[in-house]
């Protein structure tokens, strides 16, 4: 019999695998927008033109975004075991979180529940804007586009993408009135399982530096 390999810790080991988000983008839409499917071109993993409804949010705070999941787990315990004898998910819950420091029609409507498109939106920066707040707060869902941006080591871009196509706002923080900082609209907001796309989330990995680290082809008749 022979003598197994020891293994060698250094395998595997890869910095240029070490992804940070460089910059967020975040991109919302009114739930009636067409939901994305495709962010990415086939052919060389580059950004696609997103459907028409959808709005950036503009600048945010050096926080970035903040994705949470919410695992909470349901026990089976007996008397002859001391950990659980079974154990199952109870809910699953994933929400994104991130504070605007602009004030443009996105990160209002967004925040006060008004629409992002139609005759009911917000218009153009520089025309006068004017809402109530209604005695029945309106909380529609939206569309909700994520977009992180990271390099390889030859300077080609790497996104991840996360889209939550039915995406509600949940939490909202102060908006403060200050001298010293900016004015902030934080918000949290919920991903629910979408009744066409069957999935709260949906996610990618690509772009032109992604596809860099494929093998390379085996060589014809090899």
């Amino acid at each position: 019999m022979s003598t197994p390999t020891p293994p060698v810790l250094e395998d595997g080991l890869r910095n240029d695998y070490i992804r940070k988000q460089l910059m967020q983008a975040v991109y919302a839409a009114d739930y009636t927008a067409a939901a994305v499917t495709a962010p990415f071109a086939a052919a060389d993993g580059a950004l696609a033109a997103l459907p028409a409804g959808y709005v950036p949010v503009g600048y945010t705070t050096d926080d970035g975004l903040t994705f949470t999941g919410d695992l909470s787990m349901t026990d089976v315990t007996s008397s002859q075991s001391v950990e659980p004898t079974r154990s199952d998910v109870e809910s699953d819950v994933l929400t994104v979180q991130y504070a605007p420091q602009e004030t443009n029609q996105a990160t209002v409507a967004l925040f006060e529940g008004l629409p992002l498109s139609g005759t009911d939106a917000l218009p153009a920066i520089g025309e006068a804007w004017s809402w109530a707040r209604p005695a029945t707060p309106k909380n529609p869902y939206r569309r909700l586009l994520c977009i992180g941006l990271d390099y390889n080591d030859s300077g080609a871009e790497i996104y991840v993408v996360k889209f939550f196509p039915r995406a509600r706002l949940t939490s909202r923080d102060d908006e403060q009135w200050a001298r010293s900082t900016e004015t902030q609209r934080p918000v949290t907001f919920t991903a629910y399982r979408d009744p066409v796309l069957k999935t709260p989330c949906s996610n990618w990995v690509d772009g032109p530096g992604w596809r860099a680290f494929a093998p390379p082809e085996p060589p014809a008749g090899g």
